[in-house]
């Protein structure tokens, strides 16, 4: 049998959230079928998506920099400070630059860098990984862009990543570090990630 949470109970992990009978109803329907479905994966799944989102409420990755900060960010496609004033701002054409001709997209000009830019829950990048998705749940990969932008699109191509990734067996055994390093890439937020994780196993556990 499947682990149900409440309403109330989402609330008090993620906190306040206009979209909150959504992101339950989505939650609800979509967990099960990715076999997370006890207390200890459904909270690290939680935890991991409040922190990617900011708390349920980012579903595509702000790319609008400062030039100062393009060139702090991504020095090798900002190699000057003319080139990243020219950008600056721009979240179109920064994607495009910074993702083209890698992750299965095309080149700068082929507008595949902001076409599969960071988007849902944890964020899917690169046209590589959205054909993927697309492939699992039967879609065409152009579709799946407005879909990542839905509650259940959102839930749903987070749990296809997790599924992807293993990220039930670190949730079993409670190894929040290893999984934060396989969605991260590194440990960037894991204090907080580990902070929504033990809050949220507090919440099911009252």
């Amino acid at each position: 049998m499947s682990f149900t949470f409440t309403k109330e109970q989402l609330q008090s992990i993620i906190g306040n959230n206009s979209n909150l009978d959504g992101w339950h109803e989505a939650l609800s329907n979509v967990l099960p079928e990715y076999e997370i479905n006890t207390p200890e994966r459904v909270a690290a799944f939680i935890a991991q998506c409040t922190h990617e989102s900011g708390g349920f409420k980012r579903l595509k990755e702000n790319l609008n920099y400062k030039w100062e900060s393009l060139r702090k960010v991504f020095p090798k496609y900002f190699p000057t400070d003319e080139l990243a004033q020219e950008y600056a701002h721009k979240q179109e054409q920064i994607a495009n630059r910074v993702y083209g001709s890698r992750m299965g997209n095309g080149d700068e000009s082929s507008g595949d860098g902001f076409r599969y830019c960071g988007r849902g829950l944890i964020q899917l990048t690169g046209k590589n990984n959205y054909t993927k998705f697309a492939e699992s749940i039967g879609m065409a990969v152009e579709e799946v862009p407005a879909l990542l932008e839905t509650f259940e699109g959102a839930v749903k191509s987070a749990c296809w990543f997790w599924k992807t990734n293993n990220l039930n067996q670190y949730a079993d055994s409670g190894d929040i570090l290893t999984m934060t390093k396989r969605i991260n890439g590194g440990t960037i937020g894991l204090e907080d990630r580990i902070k929504h994780y033990k809050h949220a196993l507090e919440v099911f556990s009252s």
